[in-house]
């Protein structure tokens, strides 16, 4: 199953003005919704399923998975990490960003088949803006994500790990907004 290509065919819709989001709770049902119309039986879609319904010893950085969608028996199972910010804070919200890439990693580990790390954003200081260097080179610059990555305010005591190798792709839409999907 192409859930990337799914998951651009739903922004597709929001582009085209026939599917309406304004908040990451919307972005988390609609796409559930449309999901559930375009992902054939038997596959579930679930809304925060806890992680540890998958693997009673789980031990990942979040609990909650924002999507799941899994077949009978578990034989196939996928999972999507959304994030829609609109608050600005630019360089924590960045570094939700990687947490989610971090998490999915970690689900991933615990036997799913692909998981997707999405955001949707309408502000263009998440792609764009004067800083290119620290947590803001891997969305405005291109760099790869890897490696150990610090919080980048506040206390500065917090730190993602990730594994894989990762470039953020920064699709645009025609209302403005623009989106990623990191597929693992």
């Amino acid at each position: 199953m192409d859930l990337a290509l799914q998951i651009s065919k739903f922004f597709s819709e929001v582009e085209e003005s026939r599917i309406e989001i304004y908040n990451e709770f919307s972005l988390q049902h609609e796409l559930g919704i449309w999901l559930r119309g375009n992902v054939p039986p038997p596959f579930k879609i679930q809304f925060e399923r806890n992680v540890r319904f998958f693997d009673r010893n789980a031990k990942c950085v979040k609990s909650e998975i924002d999507i799941v969608i899994y077949g009978p028996d578990d034989e196939r199972k996928y999972a999507i990490e959304l994030k829609f910010p609109d608050n600005g804070q630019h360089p924590e919200a960045m570094f939700s960003f990687i947490k989610d890439i971090m998490f999915m990693e970690q689900v991933k580990k615990i036997g799913f088949d692909k998981t997707y790390a999405v955001t949707y954003v309408q502000d263009r200081l998440f792609y764009d803006g004067p800083k290119t260097d620290g947590i803001y080179a891997y969305f405005r610059n291109h760099a790869i994500i890897h490696g150990e990555i610090r919080k980048p305010t506040g206390k500065k005591d917090e730190t993602c790990v990730i594994e894989g190798h990762y470039r953020i792709d920064w699709k645009t839409l025609a209302n403005g907004a623009k989106y990623y999907i990191v597929t693992l």
